[in-house]
């Protein structure tokens, strides 16, 4: 795939495309595996390490057994396997040893891939091969199941969110009629209760945003108020599944995915280089999300890329942000719906030369609002702010138009203070390029650059 301006991407092999270790360190699952990276960063616990020219590094890395443990990434994935018993993706040894190539080129040189890393190479492309040309067994394999099964289990469940549906509208009526103060007097446990026979009704979305409510009363002061924006949410999506048949197809659509049907991606795949913008982890406490936000220099869409990690796993998909992948993405369903599938890539990571176009505080304000037209239950919508200044407040701190007299208020939970001094310290005083999240509660930076656009900091 030819870039913009006519050239090949660069060859992997080559110099240009190597990571910085802040590329790698993006990549770390949480803070602890980011630090113990760092620590096997330096070429003395390696030994056999290399890398070929497809985007493959390998090495050995000394541990406390007897033998060493045996890492290998694939950067065009990126993938990683080793040894080691960590549960984390990627592990430290992983992260060591891409801190290792991006530092010091010399200490990975190009050699003869081992046998045991061949064999995990070797696994990836035929997987890689069987998935390319598995689009017309998928489509038999879905006609030889019995539609009529599927029909009439479509059915029970949706029987069943809709008694759990019905069930909760009568929950919050009893809450409004008895007044919101109630709900502080109840505390916690009606709402843990509630949510349960939400999952037993198998509606998991309409779960998770009652144990939201379950949390309000204790947030602060004006619970009442975020109690009660949230029971109208609740109410609007219990209103729409209950006339689900009556509503617009796309609206439908996020409607299902909001109570919590798992819906597949569907349509044509779009090829574009995309750039990765930004990737983070949330976690309720059983189950950590990963979010990687991806835009299409070509196509100008954004894409959401979810992955999910269970009982203290962190998500096996990461990408290296900063980088471009010439990849295929197919969309979910939905109204205005983001979240997108990463389908086959086509060679690996390049860099990318500038940020995404951006615009204004008040361009950010209007897409946002524009989103919520299509799914009310949205929390927030990626934008990208162009000249904007950090700048603190009596509350916190806002990002300003350089060239305007407007301004967004940073989210009070969206940086800690590590992240916070390096969006100012970018700055420096004067004006920068932020991606991030603009919603009801302000803006969440994500990733920033300097006023030349030169390299891409990631703020969390």
């Amino acid at each position: 795939m030819l870039l913009s301006n006519g050239e090949e991407p660069p060859n992997l092999s080559g110099q240009e495309v190597r990571w910085t270790s802040e590329q790698v360190l993006a990549l770390a699952p949480d803070d602890a595996s980011r630090k113990a990276g760092n620590r096997l960063g330096a070429a003395g616990p390696w030994s056999g390490a290399g890398r070929s020219a497809s985007g493959a590094v390998w090495g050995l890395c000394k541990g406390s057994g007897s033998k060493p443990y045996q890492t290998v990434v694939d950067t065009k994935g990126p993938a990683y396997k080793c040894s080691c018993p960590s549960r984390k993706f990627p592990c430290k040894h992983a992260l060591g040893l891409l801190l290792l190539w991006a530092a010091d080129e010399a200490a990975v040189p190009v050699s003869g891939t081992p046998d045991w890393a061949e064999e995990w190479l070797e696994g990836r492309r035929e997987r890689a091969g069987d998935r390319e040309q598995g689009g017309a067994g998928a489509g038999q394999a879905a006609k030889r199941a019995d539609p009529e099964a599927s029909r009439r289990r479509a059915e029970r469940r949706a029987g069943r969110i809709t008694a759990g549906a019905g069930e909760l509208e009568r929950r919050l009526a009893d809450l409004l009629r008895g007044g919101l103060a109630t709900a502080e007097q109840s505390g916690y446990g009606l709402w843990e209760e509630t949510a349960a026979r939400m999952v037993d009704a198998q509606a998991p979305g309409l779960a998770g945003r009652v144990r939201e409510l379950g949390s309000i009363p204790g947030s602060g002061p004006g619970w009442p108020v975020r109690l009660l924006e949230e029971c109208a949410l609740i109410h609007l999506l219990d209103t729409a599944w209950l006339g689900i048949e009556r509503l617009p197809q796309p609206l439908a659509a996020t409607v299902r995915t909001r109570v919590g049907l798992s819906l597949p991606a569907e349509g044509a795949p779009v090829r574009d280089d995309w750039l990765i913008l930004a990737q983070y982890d949330s976690s309720d406490g059983k189950i950590t999300t990963r979010r990687i936000w991806l835009y299409g220099r070509e196509s100008g869409r954004t894409a959401l890329l979810l992955s999910f990690g269970a009982a203290g796993r962190s998500p096996q998909q990461a990408l290296p942000v900063g980088l471009m992948i010439d990849a295929e993405l197919r969309w979910y369903p939905g109204a205005g719906t983001l979240r997108a599938d990463l389908g086959q890539q086509f060679g690996g990571p390049a860099p990318i030369a500038s940020p995404p176009p951006g615009g204004p505080t008040v361009a950010a304000l209007d897409a946002y609002g524009q989103a919520l037209r299509d799914d009310p239950w949205l929390d927030s919508w990626p934008v990208t702010l162009s000249r904007v200044v950090p700048l603190p407040t009596d509350t916190g701190w806002q990002l300003a138009d350089a060239d305007g007299e407007t301004a967004l208020p940073v989210a009070p939970a969206a940086l800690g203070r590590s992240g916070l001094m390096k969006l100012v310290a970018i700055s420096g005083g004067g004006p920068v390029t932020v991606f991030g999240e603009c919603g009801h509660q302000g803006f969440s930076p994500l990733t920033a650059w300097s006023e030349d656009g030169s390299g891409t900091v990631p703020l969390i």
